[in-house]
């Protein structure tokens, strides 16, 4: 047997790595994968190029940061800073941005490239949420996705408080509020996390470790995950005609998305760059080295966790007891440790629940319709609201300042809208999707309004529908219509009362919440019999048109 070399360095190499780990037999596996073509699959590698720009900017930034809490006297470019008393790591952040060359550049694409990976994991959760991509067999890449959100948020927690500038520091400051709060443990977890007393000096090295390794090794090892899940299970689709559970209608991996994906993120990157030398982000010169004393109105933190301290400013201060000579701060508890933790929890089992509820056991690859899943579609858009609220009243300040109005006033419009407004916008959603469904089920049974009028020789007037296509028909009626739970009796056949009998009626009740208001879809009898009737009642007679 004879075999041929490759003419080509890069065909060599590739022949030397396959012979001697098999690679190029995954290779031809992966790149013959098939995905679909939608532009919402693109928010999940805006997320990862993100993170790959804070990867490169951070290096960057690595190499010139001091994480130390030691006190130096500053002589530096920035006057109004000259001769202060600031920390090394503040100190650091002034030169970086006025005397490395690209430094303030980098800073901020590294900046903006942090909101735009959480403003892209967040929307890719959402997408996924609406749609059910979350069901079976992907409750676990759910789970993934969700750990890698958190870890999001504890990166950039981490990464903001380096500065060692006035706003970070009061950041940190509420951070030691909330951890001292949490009964019996709070003062031990707090020496814990600060070394000692707050701010004492080791909360800046123990937070740049965790920002520069463990923190990035944690989302490069789930995001490997994540894609894995992606590849075993392949990709959900949107619905559509010749689109089922068991294929995936898309193009494959190579050459066609290797060639967007690669394009897609030097788009990202560019846009970045572009963010970071044209818009002008977390100027910590404008704030100085961070000094407990002095805590100035307009300071918020960066969009993703303006939420939690929305939820503080809303919650009322006379919530605090003393009990047995210990302080119940019940008023810095509940809103950031009790409610997070709740909704966080809520949302990484959600798609257990609704499992639960469904008795669904089946694989699920068609993506669902928002529409055609009322109470999901509510609960989505009420957790929406009640965010933006929250975020609303971490600004509440700076809305009092710039429209010049009560504080208190919008304080206490703030607090009814968190309990109201998510209520109504459940109902609202809810009712429209129900009467989306309800003309979806119009539209397939008469078709498209044409806005012709024809006559019939009897004088009768009619409106002539457009029938719809195979591939429109099938969106409108191809989805399972769930209905509520069935379960056993309370009782068998011999009066006694079944074991596990209240646990099925508590998982009923919540199955005919989601459940109970619900439009079948128009299934093909139905589809028959209403077009052999409308054949029937219009006769033999050919209409004629209108005048």
């Amino acid at each position: 047997m004879t075999t041929t070399s490759p003419s080509t360095p890069l065909g060599a190499t590739a022949d030397y790595l396959d012979q001697r780990t098999g690679l190029g037999k995954a290779v031809k596996e992966f790149s013959r994968k098939v995905f679909p073509d939608h532009w919402s699959f693109m928010l999940g590698e805006i997320a990862l190029y993100s993170f790959v720009v804070l990867l490169i900017s951070g290096f960057f930034l690595t190499m010139f940061f001091v994480p130390s809490m030691g006190l130096i006297e500053y002589h530096g470019p920035v006057e109004s800073m000259d001769g202060q008393l600031m920390s090394e790591a503040f100190a650091s952040t002034l030169k970086i941005s006025f005397e490395v060359r690209g430094g303030l550049l980098m800073r901020q694409i590294h900046h903006w490239a942090a909101l735009l990976f959480m403003a892209a994991i967040v929307t890719h959760m959402m997408r996924v949420f609406f749609t059910g991509a979350f069901r079976k067999p992907r409750e676990l890449n759910w789970l993934v996705g969700f750990v890698l959100m958190i870890l999001g948020l504890l990166a950039g927690f981490t990464g903001y408080s380096l500065p060692d500038d006035v706003l970070s520091g009061n950041g940190l400051r509420i951070t030691d509020g909330v951890v001292k709060s949490i009964p019996i443990l709070g003062s031990y977890l707090s020496y814990f996390v600060f070394g000692g007393e707050f701010p004492g000096e080791d909360i800046i090295p123990r937070l740049f470790a965790l920002h520069v390794m463990v923190v990035p090794a944690l989302i490069l090892s789930l995001i490997a995950l994540h894609l894995l899940f992606v590849v075993l299970h392949k990709h959900t689709q949107y619905p559509g005609g010749g689109r089922t559970d068991k294929n995936v209608v898309g193009f494959p991996l190579f050459p066609v998305y290797v060639a967007k994906a690669g394009g897609f993120f030097f788009v990202v990157f560019g846009v970045l760059a572009l963010m970071g030398g044209v818009m002008s982000i977390n100027n910590v010169w404008n704030y100085g080295p961070y000094d407990p004393s002095p805590v100035s109105a307009g300071a918020q933190p960066d969009w993703y966790m303006l939420f939690l301290e929305g939820s503080l400013r809303l919650m009322p201060g006379q919530t605090e007891y003393v009990i047995a000579g210990y302080t119940l701060s019940l008023n810095v508890l509940i809103p950031a440790v009790v409610i997070p933790g709740l909704l966080f929890t809520i949302l990484a089992l959600y798609p257990f629940i609704e499992a639960k509820v469904t008795a669904d056991k089946n694989e699920h690859h068609v993506l669902d319709r928002p529409r055609n899943v009322p109470t999901r579609t509510g609960i989505g858009v009420a957790i929406i609201v009640a965010f933006v609220v929250l975020a609303v009243a971490g600004s509440n300040d700076l809305i009092a300042t710039h429209f010049d109005m009560s504080l208190n006033l919008i304080t206490w419009v703030l607090r009814i809208a968190f309990f109201a407004a998510p209520v109504a916008a459940f109902m609202v959603t809810k009712r429209m999707c129900l009467a989306l469904q309800r003309k979806d089920r119009e539209i397939v049974l008469h078709g498209h309004e044409s806005g012709g009028i024809f006559r019939f020789a009897n004088g009768e007037y009619i409106e002539v529908h457009k029938p719809l296509s195979e591939q429109e028909r099938w969106v409108r009626v191809n989805y399972p219509a769930h209905k509520p739970l069935e379960i056993e009796p309370a009782e068998d056949s011999r009066g006694v009362r079944r074991k596990g009998y209240a646990a099925d009626r508590r998982w009923q009740r919540l199955s005919q919440f989601f459940y109970e208001d619900r439009v079948e879809p128009v299934r093909p009898s139905e589809l028959h019999q209403h077009h052999e009737q409308g054949e029937l009642e219009s006769g033999e007679t050919k209409p004629s048109l209108g005048h």
